[in-house]
């Protein structure tokens, strides 16, 4: 009787007629961009920043790509997906655009043991495209927290929000990325300039 069983259940395999977990259309990777532009009269940091990875809420701590429909409702794009959960490609992205200004001593993460000067300490608190109002086309917001810690006294000099709002072009993902790429690199390129800034002064 087993194999009788196991025969069926066989032949409707290979007539398609079972989908089994895990053998659909595999999600759709993306990756967001550093930022390599900024202020002409950037100073120079004699300093070694360790840029720690950004805390996130449940909902954003995910490799899964956001939306909102409502105020009080967060979604996902069903076939979608972050190349790596979002705090961790952030903090990525951070380290990257600060090596591209070629004016910092020294920049990584903790995991590679460098001993700071200061940490840069951030908390992603909107990472999404919103449909709110009953918009078609949705709008990127992106909102990061950014405190500078100061060794050896581990004392928080400076907490700025940066917060960017960029509508998409269309209601493609394609399009969707790109008005991430464009709302998160705003907010890098601030994050960017004004840590420089406070950390060069203090």
């Amino acid at each position: 009787m087993p194999i009788v069983i196991a025969s069926v259940v066989g032949a409707f395999l290979l007539a398609g007629c079972v989908d089994v977990p895990g053998t659909g259309p595999a999600p759709d990777l993306y990756n967001l961009t550093p930022k390599s532009t900024f202020a002409p009269n950037l100073p120079s940091v004699m300093s070694q920043l360790v840029v720690e990875e950004p805390l996130a809420s449940g909902g954003l701590d995910s490799a899964r790509i956001a939306l909102r429909p409502s105020a009080t409702e967060l979604k996902y794009f069903a076939k979608a997906r972050w190349v790596e959960r979002a705090p961790k490609m952030i903090q990525t992205l951070l380290v990257e655009s600060y090596e591209n200004t070629g004016k910092i001593v020294a920049v990584g993460r903790q995991a590679i043991g460098l001993r700071s000067d200061f940490n840069l300490k951030s908390e992603l608190r909107e990472f999404q495209a919103e449909y709110l109002d009953g918009r078609k086309v949705p709008q990127i917001r992106v909102r990061l927290n950014v405190k500078i810690v100061k060794h050896p006294r581990l004392a928080i000099i400076a907490s700025r929000n940066f917060e960017r709002v960029v509508p998409a072009r269309s209601d493609s993902m394609p399009a969707i990325v790109a008005a991430f790429d464009e709302a998160l690199g705003k907010v890098l390129r601030q994050t960017v300039e004004w840590s420089m800034a406070t950390t060069a002064a203090n």
